[in-house]
């Protein structure tokens, strides 16, 4: 019974292509694009906003992998390798940009959940750039700075 009224809703969001093009109707279905980091921060952030589009608030965050290389059953300091990578963090989201920018500082240990997002840029050499961000939707604080340095 729920599967005709389904039918008739989903036909209302299917887009047709011209008749040139493939008749195929564009079926929707539900994707997934979530990402999850734990790591420091690396630069205080800034707040941009270009061409009187929304403001952004934007941060580095820097995640660690951590191996053991040696194959002795006994641990030794030598035997763990380590990979930084360096994430750049974009938040739009009002309320969450201004919190942001005013608390998040260079070396604090933060949570990010969002997606990730690629995208084209022209640098200042006009060569086209490819630019991969973290577009923040949650932030979680984990340290505080002030207390970690007493």
């Amino acid at each position: 019974m729920l599967r005709r009224p389904l039918l008739q809703v989903m036909r209302q969001f299917v887009r047709h292509e011209s008749e040139s093009m493939t008749t195929t109707p564009l079926v929707l279905e539900r994707s997934l694009n979530r990402i999850q980091l734990l790591g420091r921060v690396g630069q205080d952030p800034v707040m941009r906003q270009a061409e009187g589009k929304n403001p952004v608030t934007i941060f580095s965050l820097a995640t660690n992998e951590m191996w053991r290389s040696g194959e002795s059953e006994v641990f030794q300091a030598g035997d763990i390798s380590q990979k930084t990578t360096w994430h750049r963090i974009s938040v739009f989201r009002p309320g969450l940009r201004d919190v942001a920018y005013q608390y998040v500082k260079k070396g604090a240990r933060i949570y990010v959940e969002g997606k990730i997002d690629y995208g084209e840029y022209m640098d200042k050499n006009n060569v086209r750039r490819q630019a991969t961000t973290i577009i923040a939707d949650n932030i979680i604080f984990l340290s505080d700075l002030l207390k970690e340095k007493e």
